[in-house]
């Protein structure tokens, strides 16, 4: 297995992974202006980029991942619960479903809380073994942080079911696992996030604050002082539903 983190200037973390023996890779989490990055370095790996996934409809920041899907031929992927707000034509993604490239298999988690499509992507890499390897969580686990809940609205309902997301989906999984989250330091995505860009289960368990509270306290938590909206919020997020990426705004 091959695999790349990106960091962008919002904070933002991007992931290129895959299988340099069957040359396909996935791309997740492309900020719009980086696509020539993710083409190129798949191009170093020798490897073809056959999938292109979001996490959820990003809200601080344009997706270059329509745009990136286009350039290169492949399937852009986003949770199944988007059909019919998006503009453009997408491969609607489930919980349970899995993804094969060469020996790199990724299964898809729904993971709603930060929103109601987000998803987590559980990676393995058969050459090393048949458990999973790695979780890349996008915005509903953070190193020392968890999601924000409003952008969707109803920021108490949507708190709740991250809590339920995080303890019934997550924390459930080997402490072993690493965690790759969407932010670091400085995402308006979330409130408390290190600056470390990876973590394991284990270790989020016992030093997430946020993961040894009740629901209720959980809740309470997490609403208590939510951050300021993203900036142009309303903008990115119409312009990530029609799949466009405004060339003065490209991160």
């Amino acid at each position: 297995m091959f695999f790349r983190q990106r960091s962008t200037a919002n904070a933002t973390l991007s992931y290129l992974f895959g299988c340099a023996g069957h040359q396909v890779a996935i791309a997740v989490d492309v900020v719009a202006g980086d696509e020539a990055w993710f083409a190129a370095e798949a191009e170093r790996a020798g490897a073809r980029i056959t999938q292109v996934i979001d996490t959820h409809v990003h809200a601080d920041h344009y997706s270059g991942g329509p745009e990136l899907a286009r350039r290169v031929g492949a399937a852009y992927g986003l949770h199944a619960s988007n059909r019919g707000r998006m503009a453009f034509a997408f491969t609607p993604l489930h919980d349970g479903q899995r993804i094969t490239a060469g020996n790199v298999i990724v299964d898809v988690i729904h993971t709603p809380g930060h929103t109601p499509d987000s998803i987590c992507l559980l990676v393995r890499d058969l050459r090393r073994g048949d458990e999973p390897w790695f979780v890349i969580t996008g915005d509903t686990l953070f190193v020392g942080a968890v999601g924000r809940p409003d952008l969707a609205g109803r920021e108490r309902e949507m708190a709740a079911q991250l809590h339920d997301t995080l303890h019934q989906k997550l924390l459930c999984l080997p402490a072993e696992l690493e965690i790759y989250p969407g932010h670091q330091a400085g995402s308006a995505c979330g409130a408390g996030l290190s600056g470390k860009p990876a973590s394991t289960i284990g270790f989020e368990k016992r030093f997430n604050a946020m993961l040894a509270m009740d629901k209720q306290a959980f809740v309470d938590a997490l609403t208590a002082e939510i951050p300021p909206a993203p900036t142009d919020m309303a903008a990115i997020i119409e312009a990530n539903l029609r799949g466009v990426t405004p060339g003065a705004t490209q991160a």
